[in-house]
Order: structure tokens, then C-alpha cells, then sequence
């Protein structure tokens, strides 16, 4: 399909510089672009290249001033980058959805299927498992014995979701995702280590994205709870017992131990770690390679480091780290220097 500027411009409120009936039909970066291509500029360092972009449709913010002629057809809106999302999501939601039960799915003859589903071929729906209206399971997903799969749902090749697992509505789990293996419980004894049996499971609320080969850990008792809206990079190890608040997000490789319980609206960018049994405020921020060891309180807090401090402090911290040989050495000679100075005195 082929849309036009003003169109475009219509549905995102926006102003037209340029071509009003100049016509887009997919998306390009804008470095890029090529004829009848759609790209937005909201970083400032991409801005060079505006000016030589072949991108029919560029969305720019209302503050952008051009320092040359552009020759693409400019839409102005309050901010690009939400406008773009905007426009991909309504891309994305023009395509259409698959139905279907492929006849070498597996359904089992107690699992309860909604209507407007799609089930891929190799597919797995366990006993007595419940899967909602409009959700689509791709090949060689498996739903475990009892699991509820809610409404809306986009469950990709190769996940795995365990027995008696809950997960809401409209919830995206991406290729090789576990949701529900036993936690890592395990105590000592004598001659080893005793499993220790993880009888609850995983609720994941409404409206969560889960990347590839994320596993989220069941609980040994009640449930581990990914809230409403959050957002799971691939890679991430959410463990036993931990509660994630409604809409925070995390980078890939990040790891949760187990019984934490994170806030709501928290950040957590890549490869931070999280102990144990801490509690982690709302609103917080973590710094990539952070290690969060201890609970933090204060809604709001932005963090850096091992182990993880207010971010201010850590770049204190940081710039005394990077003289630390030269201060070595002045540390060194006034040593010396003071034990001439003793040597002297003596005499």
C-alpha cells in the first residue's frame, strides 16, 4: 500500500514541508533511503545525512533547522521517534493475522483453543492447557500440561512454556524462551546437594515482550510475577520468586537472583546483576555491568558500578581510579622523601 505526506501528516497531526502528494510504500534509515521510502531524523548526529538521503518522506521534530536545502518531503511532529513507532506499530498491525490449526499441530483433546487462533505445524498444546481468542503459537512451541495462554498472544518457534504457567493478554515471547523451569533450589548435604522441588509457577501480566532465550524461573512456592508492560531484552535470567513491577525494561543479559523484587518504571541496562532477596525502588536506573548487592530505597536513583553507587559518585570514584598510577607514584616519592627527611632528623 501506498500512503502520501499529507496523509502521513493527518494521522500524526503533523506539517508538511515539500511535496504534500509525495508517496511512501515501506520504511528506510536514513542513510539508507532510497525513492519511496518513509525515515525520520531525531538524533542530531544522523542529521548530515538529511541532506543527501533519497527517502521520499522524512519525519523530523517541530525544533529541527535545516542548514541547507533538504530535498525530501519534511513532516513535522512534536517528536520523530514516537512518531515512527507509531507508524511501524500501524504497519505492523495493517498485515494480516494467520488462523488456522496446522493438521501436524498437536492439540490435545482436553486443551481448550479460542477462536481466530493460529497453531503451527509441529506445535504443542499440552492437557487441559487454555489458549485465548486471536493468539498464534509457531513451530515446535510447546504449552505445558494446564498453562493458560491469554488473548492476542505471539508465541514464536521453540518456546517453551511449562505446566500450569499463566500468561496475560496480548504478550509477545520470542524464539528459544523458557517460562517456567524449576528455579535453582538445591540444599546441601551430605554427599551433595538435595533438589529442592519448585512446585509454583509464572504469571506474566498483560502487554510484556519477552526476547529470545529469556528464561523466567518458576517459583519454589506461590509465583515469580513479570507485571503489566514490561519489556524483556533477549538473554535476560529473571529467577525464582522475583517480582518485576509494571513497566520497566531490560537490556540483554541481564540477571535477577532469586526473591528480588523489583519497582515499577525501572531501567536496567546490559549485563547488570541483582542479588538476592533486595528490594529495588521505583523509578530506578542501572548502568550497564552494574551489581546491584544491596536494596536501594529511593525512588528515582541512578546507579553505576561494582558494586553499584549513586552514578554521580561513581564518576567521582571514577575519575580518582584513572590517576591511581600517577598518584601511585606521588605517593611513592613522598615516601622516600620522607624517610630522607627522618634519615636526616636522626643525625
Amino acid at each position: 500500500m501506498e500512503f502520501s505526506a499529507r496523509q502521513i501528516a493527518d494521522f500524526l497531526q503533523g506539517t508538511i514541508e515539500g511535496n504534500e502528494n509525495a508517496t511512501v510504500s515501506t520504511f528506510s534509515k536514513i542513510e539508507e533511503g532510497t525513492k519511496g521510502t518513509l525515515s525520520f531524523l531525531a538524533n542530531p548526529a544522523y542529521e548530515h545525512y538529511i541532506y543527501e538521503t533519497e527517502s521520499s518522506i522524512v519525519l523530523v521534530n517541530d525544533s529541527f533547522k535545516p542548514s541547507r536545502p533538504v530535498p525530501a518531503t519534511l513532516i513535522r511532529v512534536p517528536n520523530a521517534y514516537e512518531a515512527i513507532a507509531s507508524l511501524l506499530a500501524l504497519y505492523e498491525q495493517s498485515k494480516p493475522r494467520k488462523s488456522g490449526i496446522h493438521p501436524l499441530a498437536f492439540i490435545d483433546p482436553t486443551a481448550k483453543i479460542g477462536e481466530g487462533c493460529y497453531v503451527e505445524a509441529f506445535a504443542v498444546v499440552s492437557a487441559n492447557a487454555t489458549v485465548g481468542n486471536g493468539t498464534q503459537i509457531y513451530a515446535h512451541a510447546t504449552i505445558g500440561e494446564s498453562a493458560k495462554v491469554g488473548s492476542n498472544c505471539t508465541i514464536y518457534s521453540n518456546v517453551s512454556i511449562y505446566h500450569d504457567c499463566v500468561v496475560g493478554n496480548n504478550v509477545i515471547i520470542h524464539s528459544g524462551a523458557v517460562i517456567g523451569a524449576d528455579g535453582f533450589g538445591f540444599a546441601p548435604a551430605g554427599d551433595g546437594y538435595d533438589k529442592i522441588p519448585q512446585i509454583g509457577i509464572v504469571t506474566i501480566e498483560d502487554n510484556v515482550e519477552i526476547g529470545a532465550n529469556t528464561c523466567i524461573d518458576r517459583s519454589t512456592m506461590g509465583s515469580t510475577i513479570i507485571g503489566k508492560g514490561v519489556k524483556i531484552d533477549n538473554l535476560v535470567q529473571v529467577a525464582h520468586n522475583v517480582t518485576v513491577g509494571q513497566n520497566t525494561v531490560m537490556s540483554a543479559q541481564v540477571g535477577i537472583a532469586g526473591s528480588a523484587k523489583i519497582g515499577e518504571w525501572c531501567t536496567f541496562a546490559g549485563k547488570v546483576g541483582i542479588a538476592g532477596h533486595i528490594h529495588i525502588a521505583n523509578h530506578t536506573t542501572a548502568g550497564a555491568t552494574s551489581a546491584i548487592s544491596r536494596t536501594i530505597s529511593k525512588e528515582g536513583s541512578t546507579i553505576l558500578g561494582i558494586p553499584a553507587i549513586d552514578a554521580h559518585r561513581f564518576a567521582r570514584c571514577n575519575a580518582v581510579f584513572r590517576n591511581l598510577p600517577d598518584l601511585s607514584k606521588e605517593v611513592q616519592q613522598l615516601k622516600r622523601e620522607l624517610a630522607d627527611l627522618k634519615s636526616r632528623l636522626e643525625k
